[in-house]
């Protein structure tokens, strides 16, 4: 079975083949960053596809963050170079939910936690808790928070 971490590799030894710069140095950062990771604790470690995936999420969110400052300060030319290493990264993340998606899965839990007697505030992490498990790599946290506070005011 083919792990996350050198279906990587393999990308970006074709990636270089094909003197792919973007891909190819996208894959180097990430691969860096798996690593980093890897030794991070007192003991080198491989990571598992689900920590895999969590670096590569971090990864494209930082591109993400990254193509929204540098577009507000005017540098669209390397706003568009964040956006497509995203995209790249996008490739090897479970399919994002859509919008409908996202709350309906978010109203069944406010359902459920209201069943279960979560009240105001405190309903906010009662719901957090039913659907992070349910929606873990396919919508990123501020995204889902907004959701929730948007139906537990409605």
């Amino acid at each position: 079975m083919t792990t996350l971490k050198s279906k990587l590799q393999e990308d970006l030894n074709a990636a270089i083949k094909e003197r792919d710069e973007l891909r190819s140095s996208t894959l180097r950062l990430t691969l860096a960053a798996i690593t980093k990771e890897e030794v991070a604790g007192k003991e080198k470690r491989e990571l598992s596809d689900d920590e895999v995936q969590k670096v590569i999420a971090k990864e494209a969110k930082k591109r993400r963050e990254a193509a929204e400052a540098f577009g507000q300060g005017g540098r669209a030319e390397q706003a568009e170079r964040e956006r497509a290493e995203g995209v790249i990264l996008d490739g090897y993340l479970p399919q994002q939910l859509g919008d409908d998606e996202l709350k309906q899965i978010v109203a069944q839990a406010v359902e459920e936690a209201r069943a279960a007697g979560a009240e105001g505030p405190r309903a906010m992490g009662a719901v957090m808790k039913i659907v992070n498990p349910k929606v873990a790599g396919r919508a990123e946290g501020g995204r889902v928070a907004a959701v929730v506070k948007q139906l537990l005011a409605g």
